[in-house]
């Protein structure tokens, strides 16, 4: 196999011819012709035992030539490629010139290559970084948050429904006097306050007692589903049987010592702001890093090739459909539900897949001007790092991911750190004057 030319045609875009020698043509033809006889019919011979010569006396020369180039195009057109240094990400098209036995065959490929990019202005950028500090009202919040997970819910025995409570309700509806279907229900747990329900039910659900019976007046919204009810007027009979309230643990020492290893209450809240405190850096470094990913991909300059966006969506694709898969469900079930086609995931996908593809060609581009390197040492631990993570052995792991991935993958991380690393934080001016405009 060999490239006899290679021409760049346009952006990302090059032509190339390739010639497969007679030699490794003929095995391809040998190839197609076993997997092809068991269907051949030839007079005088019982079905699958025609030999090669009489099958391309009776077809033609070129009976298995089809077969045989599918065979050879991706040896051959990866061959070429690497002769030509074009790093090929997709194959635009085919066509098969000359061919024969004797002479071998020649085709043209037209091919999408890996794009030459660029990124200036990576290193500083500006970002608004998220407060990290401590409040008395985020302590008392998060405090709030504990009790609220330990309450318990108890019956209001006197007293009337108030905003958060739980009621059992019994309720029919009824429009111009007449019960509408989906209507009525008995025994219903509904929280006051949810908005469950269609504006104003739950309002008037309030300052009512546990056995009284009453009716109120609701205005079904115009973009209500049923078409029947849609603006229509309605009235609901109710039937109140419970009110549950939810009853907050007492803030107290004894309240500290169930939830935590504390002893005291202040001693509680010294905890509970340590929390806090990492909490908060956590989500400002998320939220520098999102800033930081998005300038650079606002930076990137240079001609993407579509197919890299295209290929970019179909992982991600594959990749939800790998996790449905492990939660019981599969892709084409998951869209029947959803009302979705293979088109409108696309769709949904495609912003994403956007920003993925520019990140990494970004990143990529930094670890190539900064000379990042990725050591032996930054192997072992990313391996080690991965092996704890998926309790598997470091050697199975190695097995799953090659030097070559990993590594492309550890400078690329490398180059996302160096542009973090390197923020400044918005003056205070820049962001009043934001405020201004």
């Amino acid at each position: 196999m060999s490239l006899n030319n290679s021409t760049k045609t346009k952006e990302n875009t090059y032509e190339v011819e390739v010639s497969v020698d007679a030699e490794t043509f003929a095995k391809a033809c040998n190839k197609a012709y076993k997997k092809q006889v068991k269907n051949i019919n030839v007079p005088g011979f019982r079905k699958g035992k025609a030999p090669k010569h009489m099958i391309e006396k009776m077809y033609g020369e070129s009976v298995f030539f089809e077969d045989a180039m599918q065979d050879c195009y991706p040896e051959a057109l990866d061959a070429a490629a690497k002769e030509a240094e074009l790093n090929v990400i997709a194959v635009e098209s085919l066509e098969a010139m000359d061919a024969s036995e004797k002479d071998g065959f020649t085709f043209k490929a037209t091919v999408i290559t890996y794009p030459e990019i660029d990124i200036n202005d990576y290193k500083g950028i500006t970002v608004k970084k998220k407060s990290t500090r401590v409040t008395k009202k985020l302590i008392d919040e998060e405090i709030e948050k504990v009790r609220d997970r330990n309450s318990r819910m108890v019956t209001v025995e006197d007293g009337a429904v108030e905003n958060g409570d739980m009621v059992v309700i019994d309720f029919e509806g009824m429009k111009d006097g007449v019960p509408f279907e989906g209507g009525k229900a008995e025994n219903y747990n509904l929280a006051i306050g949810s908005g469950n329900f269609i504006p104003g039910f739950e309002e008037q659900i309030v300052g009512h007692k546990t056995g009284e019976e009453f009716t109120i007046t609701v205005k079904f919204p115009e973009d209500y589903q049923a078409e029947e009810l849609k603006g229509a007027d309605a009235e609901f009979k109710i039937n109140l049987h419970e009110i549950k309230r939810k009853e907050l643990p007492e803030l107290d020492d004894e309240f500290v010592k169930d939830v935590s290893e504390k002893e005291t209450l202040d001693e509680y809240k010294e905890e509970v702001k340590e929390t806090v405190k990492k909490r908060l850096e956590a989500e400002q470094k998320k939220d520098i890093e999102d800033q930081v990913i998005t300038k650079l991909c606002d930076a990137v300059e240079g001609e993407i090739p579509e197919q890299m966006y295209d290929n970019a969506v179909n992982e991600m694709i594959q990749e939800f459909d790998m996790r449905l898969r492990s939660q019981g469900m599969d892709f084409n079930t998951y869209m029947k539900y959803m009302g979705a086609t293979p088109d409108t995931i696309k769709e949904m996908y495609r912003p994403d897949a956007e920003k993925r593809v520019k990140l990494r060609l970004a990143l990529e581009k930094i670890a190539e001007k900064e000379a990042i390197e990725v050591t032996e040492a930054d192997l072992d631990a990313e391996y080690t790092r991965l092996a704890d993570q998926y309790n598997m052995k470091v050697e199975d792991v190695k097995k799953a991911i090659n030097d070559e991935a990993l590594s492309a993958d550890l400078k690329t991380q490398k180059a996302m750190d160096l542009a973090v690393n390197s923020v400044k934080a918005e003056s205070k001016k820049a962001a009043e004057d934001k405020k201004e405009d």
